[in-house]
Order: C-alpha cells, then sequence, then structure tokens
C-alpha cells in the first residue's frame, strides 16, 4: 500500500467530508445496518473543519478516508468519573470503498492515538452504535476495551471504547 498522507481539511473541503460519510452510509445500508442513515451533518462536519480537527487521508493525492479527533467528550456518554479530559474522541470516521479492506482505518486510528499522546492524552475514545457487532469486533481488534454500552432511548450509539493513546 503507498503512503497515507493525513492532513487537516478544510472548509473548501466540505463536499469530500460529506461525499465520504455518504458512501459509508450507502455501503452500511447496502448491509442491512441502519447506521448513519441521515444525511452528514454540514453544520458540525463545517465547524470541524474550521476548528482544524476533521482530517482528510489522501493516497496518490486521491481523498480516500475522512476522521475527526478531537477533545469533545459527548456528556450524555462520559461520566465525571470517566475523566473526560484525559482522551481525544475519535468521530465520523469513514473510509471510502475503493480504499477498504486496505488497513486504512487501522492507520487512521493508530495515528489518532499517536496524536492523543502528543497532546497529553492517556485514552483514545470513541462511541459506537450499539448493535453494531461487527464494528464492535473491529474496534476491539484495533485495540480498544469496550468501556460500557450507555442504553439511551433517544440515541442509537452508546458503545463506548478506549485504548491507550500512547
Amino acid at each position: 500500500m503507498s503512503s497515507l498522507h493525513i492532513r487537516p481539511g478544510r472548509p473548501e473541503e466540505l463536499h469530500i467530508v460529506e461525499r465520504l460519510l455518504s458512501g459509508a452510509s450507502a455501503w452500511l445500508a447496502s448491509r442491512g445496518i441502519d447506521q448513519w442513515q441521515y444525511p452528514p451533518h454540514s453544520d458540525r462536519i463545517t465547524t470541524a473543519l474550521e476548528r482544524g480537527v476533521c482530517f482528510l487521508a489522501f493516497q496518490g493525492g486521491e481523498p480516500i478516508a475522512t476522521i475527526q479527533v478531537d477533545d469533545f467528550a459527548d456528556p450524555e456518554f462520559w461520566m465525571p468519573d470517566d475523566d473526560p479530559g484525559a482522551a481525544l474522541y475519535v468521530h465520523r470516521m469513514a473510509v471510502s470503498r475503493d480504499a477498504s479492506g486496505a488497513g486504512v482505518g487501522a492507520r487512521l486510528l493508530d495515528w489518532a492515538a499517536d496524536r492523543a499522546a502528543a497532546h497529553g492524552k492517556r485514552w483514545l475514545r470513541l462511541d459506537a452504535w450499539k448493535d453494531n457487532d461487527a464494528l464492535h469486533r473491529y474496534y476491539k481488534a484495533a485495540g480498544f476495551t469496550l468501556v460500557r454500552i450507555v442504553d439511551l432511548p433517544h440515541r442509537r450509539s452508546g458503545a463506548l471504547f478506549q485504548r491507550p493513546a500512547a
């Protein structure tokens, strides 16, 4: 696999991030998984792009993945006892179907863990769809531990995972 170049996305690249997320959504739907079956949250993505926390991964000059890594600990999931400030958090990671199966997602997660360590954080954390068992297995294989499942009636996400940052 050729090298992967990861850099902050720019606000004018919103359409690229949306295309990657919409592609992931369509692929999930084709597998009968109801995760991400809504239009991308353009307002949230725009804010992340403006803050420099939404990243694009390029291979051969083509954008093949996106990941958001920031310090936002969803207060409905991460409690004060979790020490939310001790982590960076992954949101909206998606890899294009053309690049799937080549380890891009794992490389992005390793990159995010290194970023967390460089920011003095102990953990890299994320929340995942509660009933997507394949995704849970994926994160466990990538070194994450299931912390708990938060079952809120108004949220489909809530499977909380973390791994050491270093």
